[in-house]
């Protein structure tokens, strides 16, 4: 359920960055602070256990962000 959460989150943010490239900046950073909040969380459980609860929170983060600058930057190369 968190996984279609995130995937549903980055197609939205893909668009809204292509549509509204300033705009769009405030929701990746509203869609990281809970991943960011859930990372360190996650990292403060005891030895490889907080390596491996973090990983999945990271991953997620790396992906909203991937997705708002790509559709910036598929923006930013079209001809208008």
């Amino acid at each position: 359920m968190l996984i279609a959460a995130i995937i549903v989150f980055c197609l939205i943010l893909l668009v809204l960055a292509f549509l509204a490239p300033r705009l769009s900046r405030y929701f990746q950073r509203a869609g990281e602070k809970p991943l960011e909040a859930g990372q360190g969380a996650a990292g403060k459980a005891p030895g490889k256990l907080g390596d491996w609860l973090r990983k999945p929170f990271s991953k997620s983060r790396k992906a909203v962000s991937k997705s708002g600058a790509e559709g910036r930057q598929g923006r930013s190369k079209m001809p208008f």
